[in-house]
């Protein structure tokens, strides 16, 4: 199963969280969703999927375009909905919950937000019926860093809390490859944070 971050939004330089917040591709983004089309380009993906929200949706239809798959939209694949925090930085919250979700960002998530074991449960939920449909072939979903994150953490058995320090980072596109056991759960890591750079192979 092949995970891909969406392209860049205006939210991305500062850091805004957006979570659940529904913006679009800005101009970079929309290259790097070009890009990740070319890439997927005849590399035997036999489905596509994404989130529903736009910035992925809009990726994914790039890739579509290239590879004449049809994306399926699934609610289970969005981000993590960080509540107060939606298009906020860390700086401009309550310096108190800007603290407790540095230290401990599951036991302290943002109020009025997703719980991130309640986020991990349900995208596998969503990479479990992709699994089942696809019939073992490969499969490329769109979604977003953080919920990439924690699902990676799961398939490694690290704990949720530590998302933020042991993955610091996913760019927008790069590419994450997870092996899927028998009944479509995650659970290896075979590549993190890849550039879809022309020439890449995986």
């Amino acid at each position: 199963m092949t995970l891909a971050r969406h392209g860049r939004t205006a939210w991305h330089a500062p850091n805004r969280y957006t979570g659940r917040s529904d913006i679009e591709l800005d101009d970079v983004g929309v290259r790097q969703a070009e890009a990740l089309a070319r890439w997927a380009a005849g590399r035997g993906f036999v489905a596509l999927a994404s989130s529903d929200l736009r910035r992925a949706v809009h990726t994914a239809a790039a890739v579509a375009a290239t590879t004449g798959l049809v994306p399926a939209a699934d609610p289970r694949l969005r981000e993590l909905d960080f509540g107060i925090a939606e298009g906020h930085t860390l700086a401009d919250l309550d310096p108190a919950v800007a603290e407790r979700f540095g230290r401990d960002p599951v036991g302290h998530h943002f109020p009025g937000g997703e719980h991130p074991a309640d986020a991990v449960d349900r995208f596998r939920a969503g990479l479990t019926a992709l699994h089942e449909r696809a019939a073992a072939g490969s499969v490329l979903v769109v979604a977003h860093s953080t919920v990439i994150r924690l699902v990676v953490c799961a398939a490694l058995g690290l704990p949720l809390a530590q998302y933020r320090r042991r993955l610091p980072a996913l760019d927008p596109t790069a590419v994450t490859t997870l092996r899927l056991s028998g009944d479509g759960t995650p659970e290896a890591l075979l590549a993190y944070n890849v550039p879809v750079s022309e020439g890449w192979q995986p």
